[in-house]
């Protein structure tokens, strides 16, 4: 099996391809204009970074038995052209992962929030069983060496799913094309508002993934969320569904414990929204054969995702803390969780606007209260950013009225880490939410510093 990857060096797209070079059989090539760490030393150490960044239409030949595109790359892409061309076989990230898993009981895990801990908590289970299946999930798991496994060798496959486009030719989301046989969404709350317009459109998404169902299958679902239950109980998809809420709970002022049939449960991960995610991974993993007490024994020993509540730095003065939370939700969620956490120590957050949702002027206002329970709220964004997603220009005031009374907003990371250094009390717990890379500041060498 020869099979060549355009634009390899993407998160998801260089995982798949070094998860399909170590199968048995399989010979992979890429191609990408710009290829950045840790996909760069990731492929070097595979033998798979391309000789030289481009695009080399010689690359494309009638002896490949699929090409595989990436969102980043065009459908003007000169590879892509020459596999026309050729009339090769050519798939999207997710089409190309439904294939390589089709004979297998696939499990895939939507929403627009929560969907990377709930994958994670359940592969964390399934490897303490060491039943761990073939799997997709979008964050580096404690426990895992990768984020992307292929074997074709087990009965079930676990992916986590995303609402987002496939690729430039395919304008399905992602988590269509997996074809579920058990589904799990955590949540529903509008994103990506350069794909789906209107709340209503990205509903659709969701409406998309319960028809996309193989028939049959199971939807468990958190219906604690008003439109998703909603939307749940208008569908007439031959599917049969399973709703969950956040399980039953106490937090002592530093410690979340779950309460189970089998007694107290102490969790590593903190909040209500994980809670839930756990309650979920539990549904999950019943439907894979894996009982109630078996559960619970696995779960205590998680420690959560990478940018999930990720702990970066702690001292007996300090603590900082790294999430990737970015959409109104999660951020919401996130804040929430860690400002109940801690005990008597000031509790600060940043939130770093980055993607195109959050820059745009119309959708800003979905964060209002969003950072509350911080005890020093700070947000931070690049008006070059700004520009260069062609969006209307972005003033500091505008952030602030969106935010609420009381939001510092900074468009300088220099300035916002000064800001920190200069006045952060003697005790802090800070938590820094961001899914892009905060200015270019190494937050994660910077942590153990500041503490």
């Amino acid at each position: 099996m020869n099979v060549h990857f355009i634009a390899i060096g993407g998160s998801a797209m260089h995982s798949l391809a070094l998860a399909l070079a170590g199968r048995s059989g399989t010979t992979v090539t890429g191609s990408d204009d710009a290829i950045f760490e840790p996909s760069r030393s990731r492929l070097a150490a595979a033998g798979l970074l391309p000789e030289a960044e481009g695009w080399f239409p010689e690359r494309i030949h009638s002896g490949l038995d699929a090409v595989v595109l990436g969102m980043h790359a065009r459908s003007d892409n000169p590879e892509l052209l020459k596999a026309q061309d050729l009339d090769l076989p050519v798939y999207s990230y997710p089409e190309y992962v439904q294939k390589a898993c089709e004979r297998q009981t696939r499990v895939v895990v939507g929403g627009s929030h929560g969907k990377t801990t709930t994958t994670s908590m359940l592969l964390h289970v399934l490897k303490y069983w060491d039943r761990l299946p073939d799997y997709l999930v979008g964050a580096q798991v404690p426990g895992l060496k990768e984020s992307v496994r292929l074997q074709g060798t087990d009965e079930w496959a676990v992916f986590e799913g995303d609402e987002y486009l496939a690729s430039p030719l395919d304008p399905r989301p992602k988590f269509h094309l997996y074809k579920a046989h058990v589904g799990l969404i955590t949540g529903m709350a509008w994103d990506h508002v350069n794909v789906f317009p209107t709340q209503d459109s990205y509903a659709d998404a969701f409406r998309g993934f319960l028809e996309s169902m193989e028939p049959g299958g199971t939807l468990l679902y958190f219906e604690e969320d008003a439109e998703l239950a909603a939307l749940v109980a208008a569908d007439a998809s031959p599917i049969r569904k399973i709703p969950y809420r956040t399980p039953e709970h106490r937090h002592d002022g530093t410690q979340w414990y779950w309460i189970t049939p089998m007694g107290e449960l102490p969790m590593s991960v903190m909040g209500r929204h994980n809670l839930a995610n756990a309650e979920g991974a539990r549904w999950l993993a019943q439907e894979m054969g894996i009982q109630e007490a078996d559960f619970y024994e696995a779960i205590a020993s998680f420690q959560g995702a990478q940018r999930r509540l990720e702990p970066l730095a702690d001292s007996a003065r300090r603590a900082v803390y790294l999430d990737f939370a970015h959409a109104p939700s999660k951020v919401a969620a996130t804040t929430a969780a860690f400002s109940e956490s801690f005990g008597s120590r000031p509790v600060w957050g940043l939130l770093e606007l980055h993607t195109f949702s959050s820059l745009n002027p119309e959708f800003l206002p979905g964060y209002a209260g969003s950072l509350n329970g911080l005890d020093r709220a700070m947000v931070l964004f690049d008006p070059a950013a700004v520009a260069h997603k062609k969006l209307p220009p972005l003033s500091p005031d505008a952030v602030r009225a969106a935010f609420g009374p009381g939001v510092e907003v900074f468009t300088s990371s220099d300035a916002l880490r000064e800001t920190l250094e200069r006045d952060a009390p003697e005790q802090l717990n800070l938590l820094i939410m961001s899914s892009g890379n905060l200015g270019g500041w190494d937050v994660r060498s910077w942590a153990p510093q500041f503490v």
